[in-house]
């Protein structure tokens, strides 16, 4: 190496002959490393650039994924218009086709609770703000679909995805309160400021709390992952101060439209309810609703979760768009078919079912997670493991929120067209 006139060392591997430097272990030893930049034109597009790091090297598997989920849709689709078009057509039709004249007259199946089916469920303003925000998170994570498709989130600026996400979120909180206010009010709901405030501030108080917590553990462990404080603050800043006054607005104007109409009234004493299948229990009922919903999806969830936890690019917003909409419609159809069989056997609780049944993908993906953690990952530390766990926990949460949103919604759907074209006397 070659000294420098002001005496360091210089590690320019031009000069000639250097002389050999000698590190003392006395004092601190300086270098000045050069280097030169020799700048190329090209002529690949800069939208195009990153085709070769983002190249989806076997696009078998993701066809595979999305032709099964395809045909699993294609199968439920038939099977609920077998239902409404063939079974409901012919019990309307004999309903219909009764004397009224008769002085006894005999129901069947799903008729016998036309008098309960759009009784008050427990709780029903809880029920409206887990509505309200799945409808929110659904209209968010289309709109960031959307945005992903046209190609305005570039891999070259990392948190884009995530940013986006929180802005639509932020900005579509008239959604959550128009969808609550009109949900509260069609069940019966009567408290419509408390509906308001829990609508604005229950999801978002209980993800900043987990997500602050498991922050914590990034701080203490001296993580350079751990989110700023100046972040955390804006986004208490965008929550409550933009969300929660889009919110407010929402339910208002849910409120001028007010409850949606039934077509048959509810009847002053509440019907016995005989015991149901075992199928049609809450818990089993929830986990058979959930499997084909999450093996729509369970091919990229892998990918998913790869990119999350395990540092794997993935920005295959095709597939993921594709596969989002045969989950949307698998979660509706069987929540559908599932409320069916409920009213058949006479449970007319099918409000909360539907709910549950809609969501019951995420206990799968909770456990797929699991499965994941022990097949794919190796958490050396504890707080490894408690900020896996608390994403997962969270990515379930929310998936819960939006597929139990539609199955919900869905199920409102079906009830109302069931008993609006039969004749009650």
């Amino acid at each position: 190496m070659a000294p420098h006139a002001n005496g360091k060392p210089n590690c320019d591997t031009f000069a000639a002959n250097p002389p050999p430097l000698y590190l003392s272990e006395a004092k601190t030893n300086e270098f000045s490393y050069t280097y030169t930049i020799t700048w190329s034109r090209s002529e690949t597009p800069w939208a195009t650039r990153w085709d070769n790091y983002l190249h989806i090297f076997d696009p078998k598997i993701h066809w595979f994924s999305l032709v099964n989920s395809v045909v699993i849709v294609v199968f439920l689709c038939v099977m609920v218009s077998m239902i409404l078009l063939r079974t409901v057509s012919r019990d309307i039709s004999r309903y219909n086709a009764i004397d009224l004249s008769e002085d006894i007259q005999e129901d069947y199946g799903w008729k016998l609770v036309h008098g309960e089916v759009f009784r008050q469920p427990w709780n029903p303003g809880l029920l409206a703000v887990l509505s309200g925000n799945g409808a929110q998170l659904s209209a968010m994570v289309g709109i960031t679909l959307v945005f992903a498709l046209l190609g305005f989130l570039s891999p070259s600026n990392r948190g884009s995805l995530a940013t986006v996400m929180m802005i639509c979120w932020t900005f579509f909180g008239s959604v959550s309160g128009y969808i609550s206010s009109r949900v509260y009010l069609s069940l019966g709901g009567t408290d419509k400021r408390n509906a308001a405030f829990f609508t604005a501030t229950l999801l978002p108080t209980f993800v900043f709390i987990i997500v602050f917590l498991l922050d914590l553990f990034l701080v203490f462990g001296g993580s350079s992952g751990a989110v700023p404080f100046g972040t955390m603050l804006l986004i208490v800043i965008l929550w409550f101060g933009i969300n929660a006054p889009l919110t407010a607005i929402g339910f208002f104007m849910g409120s001028r439209h007010g409850a949606v109409s039934h077509p048959v009234s509810v009847n002053q004493i509440p019907r016995q309810i005989p015991p149901p299948p075992k199928y049609l229990r809450p818990w089993a009922a929830t986990l058979i609703g959930g499997i084909l919903p999450f093996g729509a999806a369970f091919v990229e969830l892998y990918f998913v979760l790869s990119s999350l936890f395990a540092s794997r690019a993935y920005y295959a917003f095709g597939f993921l768009a594709l596969t989002a909409g045969v989950v949307a419609l698998t979660t509706a159809t069987v929540s559908i078919l599932f409320t069916y069989f409920m009213l058949c056997a006479e449970e007319y609780r099918w409000q909360w079912r539907s709910f549950f049944v809609g969501g019951g993908s995420s206990a799968w993906i909770l456990l797929y997670g699991l499965f994941y953690w022990a097949s794919r990952l190796s958490l050396d530390s504890m707080t490894s493991a408690i900020l896996y766990m608390g994403y997962l926990f969270l990515i379930a949460l929310l998936n819960f929120l939006v597929t139990g949103t539609i199955g919900f919604l869905a199920s409102y759907w079906a009830v109302r067209r069931l008993y609006s074209a039969i004749r009650i006397d």
